[in-house]
């Protein structure tokens, strides 16, 4: 048995089942829980994977807008020339 960090509510484990690291659910809140320690048996809020996946759409956006720049420059600089 461990408890939830969220609503202090037991949460059902068997310490033989899992590894540090597992995630798991608490079944009165439904918070996302990962075992952070195995002796004794304790539960932590899991990360957020919602802010990973946002932090790689950030990364995915600052190389599509450089690309877009330089595509802009390009264009300006031939139509500077042809006058």
């Amino acid at each position: 048995m461990a408890t939830c960090p969220e609503c202090d509510a037991e949460v059902e484990i068997d310490p033989a089942d899992v590894d540090l690291g597992d995630e798991t659910s608490c079944p009165e809140c439904g918070q996302t829980l990962v075992i952070s320690n195995t002796d004794p048996l304790e539960l932590d809020f899991a990360p957020d994977d919602d802010e990973d996946e946002d932090e790689d759409e950030d990364d995915d956006l600052d190389g599509d807008e450089d690309d877009v720049e330089d595509e802009d420059e390009d264009e300006d600089g031939a139509d500077w020339e042809e006058e």
